[in-house]
């Protein structure tokens, strides 16, 4: 099989599992944290939120807002999960943060992860990640461009010749054609928020597992911010299965 076709069938598989596998980044990670917890047991605490943690939850809030000003921008069938479906694309997005990366989607997920990735309070862990990250994406955004190029031909070739993969290019912005749209984003990114304050939650009840051996957290915070999310979580997943509420045409 040539190589190129090696890397479509590989970034297509990964597309699918995409919302999954990233999750064994979270083993090697409590193994991290855990030796990091005995050489500087300063770095963290179990009693309250430390400058670690408010530093990966805000490169976390970096990553959602990406995707939120990405989705909220584009029409149906161009962005989003479309784990089930596969590839799917109707246009060809070109304005909006789309004007300035090809892959705003993967670049807000980056952040997301790398904002875990910094929990465990190690440099060559997050280095490890960044690594893992861009072999893992690169065969991802390596199919899409290819089913993307088998249907839009030169048109997508062309745009793709002025517009970077993956590192914004600030100087090419143009404005959205249409309107931000909170419905979609609310649909589609109803788990982001809960994800964060719920990994970040798992990570601190591990830490206070170390040091305490109860499977417990004493940040009531981050507890309440964990339910509070969960419940919007809910909520919003029930108005999408059992109304109509978020619908919108043509979005």
């Amino acid at each position: 099989m040539a190589l190129v076709h090696e890397m479509e069938n590989q970034g297509n598989f990964l597309f699918r599992y995409r919302s999954y596998l990233p999750l064994l980044l979270f083993p090697p990670a409590f193994w991290v944290m855990a030796y990091n917890q005995k050489l500087h047991p300063d770095w963290f605490s179990t009693s309250q939120v430390t400058t670690l943690e408010i530093f990966a939850i805000a490169i976390c809030f970096v990553g959602l807002l990406i995707r939120v000003l990405t989705i909220g921008y584009t029409p149906a069938n161009t962005s989003g999960r479309n784990t089930a479906q596969g590839q799917v694309a109707d246009t060809i997005n070109k304005t909006g943060i789309y004007s300035m990366v090809r892959h705003p989607l993967y670049v807000g997920n980056f952040f997301m992860w790398l904002g875990i990735a910094i929990l465990p309070g190690e440099l060559w862990f997050v280095l490890t990640f960044v690594l893992i990250y861009w072999l893992y994406y690169e065969r991802i955004m390596f199919a899409e461009e290819q089913f993307l190029i088998r249907k839009f031909g030169d048109a997508y070739t062309q745009w793709s010749k002025s517009t970077p993969a993956f590192v914004p290019k600030l100087s090419s912005w143009k404005s959205p054609t249409i309107s931000f749209s909170w419905k979609k984003v609310l649909k589609k990114e109803k788990n982001g928020l809960f994800a964060i304050f719920l990994i970040v939650l798992i990570f601190d009840i591990w830490l206070n597992y170390l040091t305490t051996s109860t499977w417990t957290s004493n940040k009531p915070i981050l507890i309440y911010l964990a339910i509070g999310t969960a419940i919007l979580y809910f909520i919003l997943k029930f108005v999408k299965s059992g109304t109509k509420w978020l619908d919108e045409e043509g979005r």
